[in-house]
């Protein structure tokens, strides 16, 4: 797989170093950088291996940034941020993860306080040294010193999205292991949880030995943790992977049981007790005639372990999907053949949240129309960043853009096959007032409105306020949680959703259909039927 996340979290350390060091203009080339690499459909070492002018053809990479990435590709390491690291040692990631420390503000803690690590933040705040430095105060002081338990928390973990790279990069080589006759995910990054700690790898084989070698002869992780005979763990971008073999004849049981959760496995394994059987990593064991059930892991007679779903279907229920199995209910929904269908791909109709380039968003209203198209939606709606509370750098329109931008959209949508509505992304401020004109949010399709200021404590009394608007269709990001950022507040979902349907039920007689909305070109069947048919037999999506 490819190492684009990778090139894009050194550049973001980068811009974030020399952010904190006051240099103007360059973080955010960097970032832009990050951002394009990071959306790159093919992979970043590659293009490097034809050189600097190949890498400097993605958009946003100039030819300085560009040598850099070829430098990292071929020798690991980029010199000038070496110099940069060492001039400023600190634990940029960590710090930054505290809500209002920003890369300026690390900058600035380091350079009057020598701070570096988690610790040393907080012995200064809880010794009241940074209250005394300009343009800080008690205030931020304790917000700091009361971000720090989250931060680590955090500190270790990571996003969903970063880890999986790495993960398929490890899937794939151990693929190619002769040894190996099967390999899978395991752990929290096969249920697909937001962040993960560390990538677990279970692979079937009889010769573990040799897939412990291969695994850390690899040239590609940065260093061996440990290794033993059937286990091992390397260190592979910063990410800490863990390798177990097990016999291929209980690869099934071994996977269900290190996939977990850990509740979810005790309900699994309650249900199996109930019916006289053992559950474990090494199969299912009918211990009905076993006078010393616990004389060994493996007494009994097996029933079940080769494949996963044998071992569920052994215990009378449904295949249980990783993602589902955090013991909220799937156990009883998998035995009652009631499980839930998962969302696919292929399942979305349209999106109702985007951003373009009028706010801050990085592609033009006909771009995101034509990626819809591509990707097989029906249709789109433009909700671009209104000004407002929380809004800040010039990142919102204002309401005589906003009305500006509405024609611009309304043209689109005469010449697009999908449907494609005006809406806006509004913003709640601290009592619930939303952002925008009333009269200008009655004539869009589609409202959305969102908190981003004063993201902790209780939300639930001002997001209710936003919700009884009359013009607001959907409250977004309604916690403000940010992963491994902020937690964000706390909200009563179900007074929300509440308040949020009896006002629907209001209003819904006022709102425009397609129908009733300024006409837009007639989508022909022929249109129709392409799109259909795209997302019927699975055509590759490019949006």
């Amino acid at each position: 797989m490819s190492r684009n996340n990778e090139v894009a979290d050194l550049l973001d350390e980068f811009a974030d170093l020399l952010e904190a060091q006051d240099v103007e203009y360059k973080p955010r080339a960097y970032r832009n950088a990050a951002e394009s690499i990071d959306d790159l459909s093919v992979a970043i070492e590659g293009l490097a291996a034809d050189g600097p002018d190949r890498v400097a053809e993605i958009d946003a990479v100039g030819d300085a940034i560009s040598a850099k990435i070829v430098e990292y590709v071929e020798t690991g390491e980029i010199a000038e941020l070496e110099a940069v690291r060492e001039e400023l040692p600190v634990e940029m990631d960590a710090l930054t993860r505290i809500e209002g420390v920003g890369p300026k503000t690390v900058g600035t803690l380091y350079e009057e306080l020598g701070v570096q690590t988690l610790a040393d933040l907080e012995a200064a705040a809880e010794a009241g040294e940074i209250q005394e430095l300009y343009g800080f105060g008690a205030t931020t002081e304790q917000n700091i010193l009361e971000g720090i338990d989250f931060a680590r928390q955090a500190d270790g973990r990571e996003l969903l999205a970063r880890a999986l790279p790495r993960a398929d990069r490890v899937l794939a080589f151990l693929d190619g292991v002769t040894a190996v006759e099967r390999v899978e995910l395991g752990g929290s990054i096969r249920r697909r949880r937001p962040t993960i700690g560390d990538v677990d790898v279970l692979v079937g084989s009889e010769d573990g030995a040799a897939v412990v070698d291969a695994f850390t002869a690899w040239e590609v992780p940065e260093r061996v943790v440990e290794a033993g005979s059937e286990k091992a763990s390397v260190r592979l971008d910063g990410v800490r992977v863990d390798l177990r073999v097990v016999d291929p004849a209980e690869f099934g049981a071994a996977l269900q049981y290190f996939t977990g959760s850990k509740t979810h496995n005790v309900a699994v394994r309650n249900r199996a007790i109930d019916r006289d059987l053992k559950l474990n990593e090494y199969g299912l064991f009918d211990i009905s005639a076993v006078e010393s059930p616990d004389a060994g892991q493996r007494v009994g007679e097996r029933v079940a372990g080769p494949d996963e779903a044998g071992v569920y279907a052994a215990l009378g229920m449904e295949h249980v999907s990783p993602e589902l199995r955090e013991d909220r209910g799937e156990v009883a929904a998998a035995v009652a053949g009631d499980l839930p269908d998962l969302l696919t791909r292929a399942a979305p109709r349209g999106d109702l949240h985007t951003h373009t380039n009028w706010s801050d968003g990085a592609a033009s209203i006909e771009e995101m129309v034509g990626a819809a198209d591509a990707f097989g939606h029906e249709y789109l709606a433009i909700t671009d960043h209104a000004t407002g509370p929380g809004m800040v750098g010039g990142v919102g329109l204002d309401d005589e853009q906003l009305r500006e931008q509405l024609p611009a959209i309304r043209e689109v949508n005469d010449e697009a096959d999908i449907e494609v509505l005006a809406g806006v992304e509004a913003n709640i401020d601290t009592e619930g007032a939303v952002s925008v004109d009333d009269d200008l949010l009655a004539r869009l399709d589609i409202v959305v409105a969102s908190p981003h200021i004063k993201l902790d404590g209780d939300g639930t009394d001002r997001l209710v306020t936003a919700a009884k608007h009359p013009e607001v269709d959907i409250v977004g990001h309604p916690t403000g949680r940010q992963l491994n950022k902020r937690s964000g507040m706390t909200v009563d979902v179900e007074r929300l959703a509440s308040r949020r349907r009896r006002a629907r039920h209001r209003t819904r007689d006022k709102r425009k259909s397609p129908a009733a909305r300024p006409p837009g070109k007639r989508r022909s069947d022929r249109n129709r039927r392409r799109r259909e048919g795209r997302r019927r037999h699975g055509r590759p999506h490019t949006g």
